[in-house]
């Protein structure tokens, strides 16, 4: 029996990796979109993103356009958790951790300050938002 090839992913590094799903999330209007760096702070992840949904519709929306543009990339996914209820989505790209929050979910959560000793990463400026103070 013919041993199955390993896929091969889309080489990339986590910071940019990390930066690219914020922009992504920035882009379909997730709000206070935080990106920090948690590489030797962290046992499970070298990123994490984080997100703000304005409904739970929004927030599985995100998580799906998350999900598709991943695919598109060839991003490694393993897993995504929180669709059903669209409260606290958790998409695993295996090195960055997305987290998409409804409600007041976040706060209550409070992943920046569990991963305060993270370093947090300076998105570009959203084109959108400059758009909108230029008119």
């Amino acid at each position: 029996m013919a041993k199955k090839a390993k896929k091969t992913y889309t080489q990339i590094s986590t910071r940019d990796k990390a930066v690219l799903v914020a922009e992504w999330l920035r882009d379909k209007k997730g709000q206070e979109v935080e990106v920090i760096d948690v590489a030797g702070v962290c046992p499970i992840a070298e990123a994490i993103v984080l997100a703000t949904a304005t409904s739970q519709r929004h927030a599985k929306g995100l998580a799906s356009h998350v999900l598709d543009r991943t695919a598109e990339e060839n991003f490694e996914y393993l897993g995504m958790e929180g669709q059903q209820e669209g409260e606290w989505i958790l998409v695993d790209l295996n090195d960055v951790l997305v987290h998409v929050f409804s409600g007041d979910r976040r706060d209550l959560v409070d992943l920046e300050g569990l991963w305060s000793e993270g370093e947090r990463l300076k998105l570009p400026r959203n084109r959108e938002a400059d758009a909108a103070h230029d008119d």
